[in-house]
């Protein structure tokens, strides 16, 4: 148990961050998933939709430091070249 004001304090912090981080990362999670779901349906609407929203998404994990750049980079070029194979992609 921390016994100093500056160790309690740093507990509290802690206890914060890890909240709000984990609550990032389940966004990022809850994003992917759909658009893996989508990608699955065959919809190439929906899954054109949920990629941009999940890249979004997980960029911004990025910039605040809960997923690491080059993660998020393999993430979103494996969804896309998916994407591409459904046929929906054209760029």
């Amino acid at each position: 148990m921390a016994h100093t004001l500056q160790a309690k304090k740093r507990v509290r912090q802690t206890l914060k961050r890890t909240a709000r981080n984990r609550a990032r990362m389940n966004r990022v999670r809850t994003y992917l998933r759909s658009v893996e779901e989508a990608l699955g349906s065959g919809d190439a609407s929906k899954a054109e939709a949920a990629f941009r929203s999940a890249e979004s998404v997980l960029m911004r994990g990025v910039s605040k430091g809960v997923v690491r750049k080059q993660t998020a980079a393999r993430k979103v070029s494996r969804l896309h070249k998916r994407l591409k194979a459904l046929g929906t992609r054209k760029a």
